[in-house]
């Protein structure tokens, strides 16, 4: 019996990543396709270090988050907005993290399922991966235009697991903001925060954390991971 059963531990067979300041960086194509929206519906552009703070929200919320609770009847018209100059920028302006290819592949040498649960729809996250070549190293890509339900409500990272045939218990979910965190916990899933979004450490702390990492890199992951399944998180 290995150490990790010993322990009680159950070893992680399956990750599951949010895409947006986890693996990649689409800050400014968002902040561009946020303040388009805004404008379309008349409304003043929003301050960077606000577009930014909801990077990863659902476009219903980030409407209310930047223009306030009496503008969510108008989110349909600000998601179409944001829609129309995504399809012109988004996936040219984003750029995959330089310490996530190595990362990915000691997954992959690993034996580990991968998978990305976002708000991001599904076809861009897809261009993007198969752009830098990453694509055929995700066993599923859950977008935000795959699911009824989204962050924080455990729904994508449910149907995620169920995809990979991976129970709750062998999972970790990994992401950089609050909502990240708050889905793990309604989906029974361990966390691991990382720290390259706009969310700092000690926000995190309400939350049950399995770990954290600066950026999703090969040495700092593998050994997070590795606690992880030892059962000494």
């Amino acid at each position: 019996m290995s150490d990790a059963r010993r322990n009680g531990a159950t070893p992680i067979s399956a990750v599951l990543f949010d895409f947006d300041f986890t693996l990649a960086d689409s800050s400014e194509p968002v902040i561009e396709c946020v303040n388009f929206a805004l404008r379309g519906l008349g409304l003043p552009e929003a301050p960077t270090h606000e577009v930014m703070r909801t990077i990863g929200l659902h476009l219903s919320d980030t409407l209310v988050e930047l223009a306030g609770a009496e503008h969510r009847p108008r989110a349909k018209v600000f998601l179409d907005l944001f829609e129309k100059r995504s399809d012109i920028v988004m996936v040219e302006g984003t750029e995959v993290y330089d310490d996530v290819p190595d990362a990915v592949a000691a997954l992959k040498e690993r034996g580990m399922r991968l998978g990305i649960v976002s708000t991001k729809y599904r076809r861009r996250i897809e261009k993007i991966l198969d752009r830098d070549g990453l694509l055929s190293s995700f066993d599923t890509i859950i977008g935000g235009d795959d699911v009824t339900r989204h962050k924080l409500d455990p729904q994508p990272i449910h149907m995620a697991l169920a995809s990979l045939g991976v129970p709750v218990d062998k999972a970790v979910y990994v992401g950089d903001s609050l909502p990240d965190a708050q889905a793990a916990q309604a989906a029974g899933v361990r966390f691991v925060a990382a720290l390259s979004g706009t969310t700092e450490l000690h926000e995190f702390e309400e939350y049950a954390m399995a770990g954290y990492v600066s950026t999703v890199n090969r040495t700092d992951f593998v050994e997070v991971l590795e606690r992880i399944s030892n059962g000494s998180s």
